[in-house]
C-alpha cells in the first residue's frame, strides 16, 4: 500500500511528558493534532500550538487516521482503547494505533488482537530518549509491525523522529527490545548512584567525580543525565520513580518467560521497589543517590 499524503489528521491520547512532547514535535511540522488526557490541565500548554482538545479518546480519535497512545500502563491502554468512552469504536478500518508505552510483550499482542477484530491495525511503537529529544525529534522509536503498515505511515514516523529503528514484522518485539533497554538504563542509574554514594562516603567531591567518570569508562547517559540533579539536589520529577519500577520488573519478568534470569535484573527491580515504597515513587529517579545516601 502506497504512503498516505500528509500531513493528516491524528491524535494523541495522553499528553504527558512524552506525549505532549510528541504532540509539540508534529504541530509545529504542520500536522493537524487532536490530543485528549484524563488531566485537562495538560491540554493548555498545547492549545496555544494549534491542538484541538477532547473530553474522551473516542472523540479524540474520531476522523484520524492514526492515534498514539502515549499512556502510563497496559491497565490505562485498555481504558483507552475498549473503555465506555474508548477509541476502538470510533476508529474505521484501516486506521492504525501506535502503542508507546512501556508495557509487557504479552499485553501489547493482547491489545492488538483485540483492536484487529475492529479492523485496526497496531504498530508496536515504544519510545525513549526523554521529552526534549520527543520535542526535537530525535527520540528512539522502536517499531515491531508490518513492513505495508510502516511503509502507509512513513511521513508520520519520520516527522516524529529521525531515529526509527525496525525491530520485526512481530507485534510485541517492540516491547520486548524497550524492556531490555529500559533493565540496561535501570541497572546503569543504579550503579552510577551506588558509586557516587560511595564517592561521598570515602570523602570525594561528587561533582568532580562525576566529571571523571563522564570522560572515562564510566560513563552512561543516564547515569551523567540523573545524578547532575542529584547533585544539585533537584528531585523534581521528569520521569518518576514508579516508571523504572514498573519497568524493570517487567523486563525482568519476560527475560523468565523466555527461559532468562540474569545476576543483575532482579536485584536492581528491587531496588526501585524499596526506593518507592520508601516514599521516593513521586520524585524523580535522580532521587535515587539520596536514598542510597541514606541506607548507609
Amino acid at each position: 500500500m502506497t504512503q498516505l499524503p500528509a500531513p493528516y489528521p491524528v491524535a494523541v491520547v495522553g499528553v504527558g511528558n512524552m506525549g505532549g512532547a510528541m504532540a509539540a514535535r508534529l504541530l509545529a511540522q504542520g500536522w493537524p493534532v487532536r490530543v485528549h488526557d484524563i488531566d485537562s490541565r495538560k491540554h493548555a500548554a498545547l492549545l496555544s500550538a494549534g491542538t484541538t482538545t477532547h473530553a474522551s479518546p473516542a472523540q479524540a480519535a474520531q476522523g484520524c487516521a492514526a492515534v498514539m497512545v502515549c499512556v502510563v500502563d497496559a491497565a490505562q491502554c485498555e481504558q483507552v482503547l475498549f473503555g465506555p468512552r474508548g477509541l476502538a469504536g470510533a476508529m474505521p478500518p484501516g486506521s492504525m494505533v501506535m502503542l508507546c508505552p512501556t508495557i509487557a510483550p504479552q499485553d501489547t499482542e493482547t491489545l492488538a488482537g483485540r483492536l484487529a477484530r475492529h479492523g485496526i491495525e497496531v504498530l508496536d511503537a515504544p519510545m525513549s530518549g526523554g521529552p526534549a529529544r520527543a520535542r526535537e525529534g530525535s527520540m528512539s522509536l522502536m517499531l515491531a509491525g508490518r513492513e505495508e503498515l510502516v511503509a502507509r505511515f512513513g511521513a508520520l514516523l519520520a516527522a516524529l523522529s529521525s531515529r526509527i529503528f525496525r525491530i520485526s514484522e512481530r507485534v510485541g518485539d517492540g516491547a520486548r527490545t524497550k524492556l531490555v533497554n529500559n533493565l540496561a538504563a535501570g541497572i546503569n542509574l543504579v550503579g552510577a548512584a551506588e558509586v557516587l554514594a560511595m564517592a561521598r562516603v570515602m570523602g570525594l567531591d561528587l561533582g568532580r567525580t562525576l566529571d571523571v567518570i563522564e570522560q572515562s569508562s564510566g560513563q552512561s547517559w543516564i547515569g551523567s543525565d540523573r545524578m547532575r540533579r542529584a547533585i544539585a539536589g533537584d528531585d523534581a520529577p521528569r520521569a518518576h520513580m514508579t516508571l523504572l519500577e514498573k519497568d524493570t520488573r517487567l523486563a525482568v519478568a519476560a527475560g523468565q518467560a523466555a527461559g532468562f534470569a540474569g545476576p543483575l535484573g532482579a536485584s536492581v527491580a528491587g531496588v526501585f521497589a524499596r526506593a518507592s515504597a520508601a516514599g521516593l515513587a513521586d520524585l524523580d529517579d535522580a532521587a535515587l543517590l539520596r536514598w542510597l545516601e541514606d541506607q548507609t
